[in-house]
């Protein structure tokens, strides 16, 4: 019997979970970016400006879903910025009605255009001032207060944050990593992270993996250095619904993309069997020394089987087309598969 990893039933919803609007330090307003980004086939946006959750309930219609959500930030002191070592999160509430923002504080932390709205953002008053401190133990309970609070976590961008692994691996509890930051990649920094993720994974950090634009949009759509609509994810759920969206999320019904299609994914007894666009290669990568790869070089493939040995620990698979760009499933553990 076939193992559905990707739901066999329901739609996919081409989603950005990293976007920066003119409430923080974006350039252009929530409604421009809902224009843009369905222009470009897209039907999510989590709206993750910085340090501040506000909902946008007017731009949702039968075709378009905002999700609310806001990007925490923590860094070192004591050195100049091009030198601190930082560390960033993105809160993606998993219900439409959570708009109570967890880590605040009354007086610091926001920065350009966060600051006007400062009033807007609702917290719970009984509690004191949060103070974050670049430690692993203040950026776990951020986490760990993420998730206790309704939120789907997300950890970015470690290379263009100086991190490594001798800071990424003590955070605990993330729901994903950015294994894609495009922003960061039209800007020079090399932040496909497939690496960091398999760390992370064997390290037994049992996590989804993401693609994100983090966009800004500092320079024109269409351009070189255009920081949209080149890192999304596709969201396999029945409807464009809120609750349907994050379930799907929670679950880890998706993929993530910078333009290769899955259109299937499943697990029979011990083979793994993909279907795509057509791609140059496509990689099945393990928790250990047994890797694989098909290929029909030029000619291309659209789909492949890989027989596991059963001591893989866990597998994901990349799907490389032939400019080089890549499509990514997350990581699927073999003893939850044998469950």
């Amino acid at each position: 019997m076939r193992k559905y990893l990707l739901p066999q039933n329901g739609n996919f919803y081409k989603a950005n979970l990293h976007c920066h609007s003119d409430y923080s330090d974006g350039k252009l307003s929530p409604q421009d970016l809902k224009q843009l980004y369905m222009k470009n086939g897209y039907s999510v946006i989590a709206f993750t400006d910085h340090d501040i959750l506000l909902e946008h309930p007017e731009l949702n219609d039968e075709n378009f879903l905002a999700l609310n959500g806001y990007e925490l930030e923590v860094s070192e002191s004591g050195k100049k910025w091009p030198d601190s070592k930082t560390c960033h999160l993105c809160f993606i509430a998993l219900s439409p009605d959570n708009i109570t923002q967890v880590c605040w504080h009354r007086s610091k932390y926001l920065f350009s255009n966060s600051v006007k709205h400062r009033e807007k953002v609702r917290f719970d008053e009984s509690l004191p001032d949060y103070e974050r401190k670049y430690t692993p133990a203040c950026i776990n309970d951020m986490i760990r207060l993420g998730r206790k609070n309704g939120f789907f976590v997300t950890y970015n961008h470690p290379s263009w944050s100086l991190e490594d692994y001798r800071e990424y691996s003590n955070y605990r509890g993330m729901n994903a990593i950015e294994i894609v930051n495009f922003s960061c990649c039209v800007g020079g920094y090399d932040d496909h992270n497939g690496r960091v993720y398999d760390d992370m994974l064997r390290g037994g950090k049992k996590i989804f993996c993401i693609a994100a634009d983090d966009n800004h949009n500092n320079h024109e759509s269409n351009t070189p250095k255009s920081d949209s609509c080149g890192a999304y994810i596709m969201i396999k759920a029945e409807r464009l619904e809120y609750s349907a969206i994050t379930g799907a999320l929670e679950s880890g019904d998706f993929y993530s993309s910078q333009g290769p299609e899955i259109t299937a994914l499943w697990a029979k007894k011990d083979v793994i069997h993909i279907e795509c666009s057509t791609v140059r290669e496509i990689t099945l990568l393990t928790g250990n020394r047994s890797c694989q790869l098909k290929t029909a070089g030029a000619k291309g493939i659209k789909e492949a089987d890989f027989k596991l040995n059963g001591d893989e620990i866990y597998f994901r698979i990349e799907a490389v087309r032939h400019d080089g760009k890549k499509a990514y499933t997350n990581a699927y553990f073999l003893d939850d598969l044998r469950r």
